[in-house]
């Protein structure tokens, strides 16, 4: 029997795997002015007292409701808590929709119901080619709210869709590296938003 102890060797392609998600990570260090922005408008949002939407599809949903729980829980600090509402996290919702009015309406329904202007919709997508989310991103732009979509690749129907106000693209690596680079993003915003809100119960 092979001797499979722990000082062998690891497979070259787990290696090449966690290089690989490293390298999708380090590439956003080229787009930092944009997700300042993308930052920027989230606190700002929030300062404002407006609410963070936030939705996708599969393990982009899960990234959807990471962020929503983190606003209204919490991230690091003791701060106030913040209105972050998941769209994909109530299963009775999302199969009504579904059943009456087709899946392509989930998110953009409960958009119409829970959007005002002045609110935010962060839209989750490794390849921006999910009609729910280019309904959603329409129908709030329609009611005043900014769209944020953090993407894959060339951003797909959702970005052509000219409905995104802020995007970054996660582009030249494989759908799951480009979610591992999207929970970045949302520890780098959330990062700012604890930042904020803390220093405003201190002077507050």
């Amino acid at each position: 029997m092979k001797n499979t102890s722990s000082t062998q060797s690891q497979p070259k392609g787990t290696v090449e795997f966690i290089e690989d998600a490293a390298a999708a990570v380090l590439s956003l260090t080229q787009k930092i002015t944009r997700i300042e922005g993308i930052i920027s408008l989230i606190t700002k949002t929030l300062v404002n007292g407006g609410k963070v939407l936030a939705a996708g599809n599969g393990g982009s949903a899960a990234e959807a409701m990471h962020l929503a729980e983190e606003l209204s829980g919490r991230y690091k600090n003791d701060r106030q808590a913040l209105p972050g509402i998941s769209l994909c996290s109530d299963g009775t919702v999302l199969t009504c929709i579904a059943n009456d009015y087709g899946f392509e309406k989930v998110f953009s329904r409960q958009v119409e119901a829970l959007g005002a202007a002045g609110d935010v919709l962060v839209l989750f997508s490794t390849s921006g080619n999910s009609d729910n989310l280019t309904a959603a991103a329409k129908q709030a732009k329609e009611q005043g709210l900014s769209v944020i979509a953090l993407l894959g690749g060339n951003g797909g129907s959702l970005l052509a869709s000219g409905n995104v106000t802020l995007e970054i693209c996660v582009t030249g690596t494989a759908g799951a590296h480009v979610q591992e680079a999207h929970q970045v993003l949302i520890h780098a915003i959330l990062e700012q938003v604890d930042a904020t809100f803390t220093n405003i119960s201190k002077t507050g």
